[in-house]
């Protein structure tokens, strides 16, 4: 159970790593509406939530 918890929260780091870096593009390609300042932020913040669920997984469980 630990190694499949370990897996999980480092999937939901690289996740969230790649949310943040990769926002505008991400925004560009599959959201339409008109201010894609919005929807990067929305998603940079997903990315951050994402990132700390996944550390404090791989923190409690190594």
């Amino acid at each position: 159970m630990d190694l499949v918890l370990k897996v999980f929260g480092a999937i939901l780091v690289l996740i969230g790593i790649i949310l943040i870096y990769d926002a505008r593009p991400i925004t560009k390609k599959f959201f339409g509406f008109g201010d894609q300042n919005e929807g990067a932020l929305g998603l940079k913040m997903f990315g951050a939530i994402f990132s700390a669920i996944g550390g404090l997984l791989l923190l409690f469980y190594l």
